[in-house]
């Protein structure tokens, strides 16, 4: 006599679902039990790339990132209906059960892609795709200096005072720069306890 499975698939499903649930609560439980909470100053600050974090985070983006965003994810989730359409327009057992079928899940698709069409026409339109180019104004001075003294301070070479003794005193703009180290030395900051 053949055995029948007691689990139907949703049941299998279900001991897998919370299985998983288990397992990582355990494991977030075990760190959270395991690992030393010695907080201060450094490790409560930002993180950003390695920097120090300086200024505060509160910057003003502009809008039109935020309409970009969503236009985009507008469009990429309505793609997701085309997907579950084709698997089931490209089955010949539907389509030979009833040929009408064809023609009116392709009437639908043409027309759900013409109403996305026309949305992302009236957004360009509109200029909601374009990112704001700043203009460049030149600004416009109202001075009596003649243009034959810029042109004096311009021409002239200056010189550099050396940082290192016995490095040669070169003019600034020289062809070959002097060989001087880097004016910074790394340093490290030991972790305050």
């Amino acid at each position: 006599m053949k055995e029948t499975s007691q689990l139907s698939e949703f049941g299998v499903v279900l001991i897998m679902l919370i299985t998983g649930i288990s397992l990582v609560s355990l494991i977030l439980f075990a760190g959270k039990l395991i690992s030393p909470s010695k907080p201060n100053k450094l490790k409560l600050s930002s993180y950003e790339c390695g920097e120090e974090p300086t200024g505060t985070a509160h910057v003003q983006f502009n809008s039109r990132f935020y309409v970009i965003a969503l236009i985009f994810l507008l469009f990429e989730v309505e793609m997701v209906f085309i997907f579950p359409w084709a698997t089931v327009f490209g089955q010949k057992t539907i389509l030979e059960a009833a040929p009408m079928w064809g023609w009116v899940t392709l009437t639908e698709m043409f027309i759900f892609v013409g109403i996305l069409l026309m949305g992302l026409a009236y957004v360009w339109c509109r200029g909601d795709l374009q990112w704001i180019k700043p203009r460049q104004i030149i600004p416009v001075v109202n001075h009596t200096i003649p243009a034959s003294a810029y042109a004096a301070i311009n021409s002239e070479v200056y010189t550099v005072k050396s940082a290192l003794k016995n490095v040669v005193d070169e003019p600034y703009f020289s062809p070959v720069p002097p060989e001087i180290p880097p004016a910074f030395k790394p340093s490290f900051r030991k972790v305050q306890k």
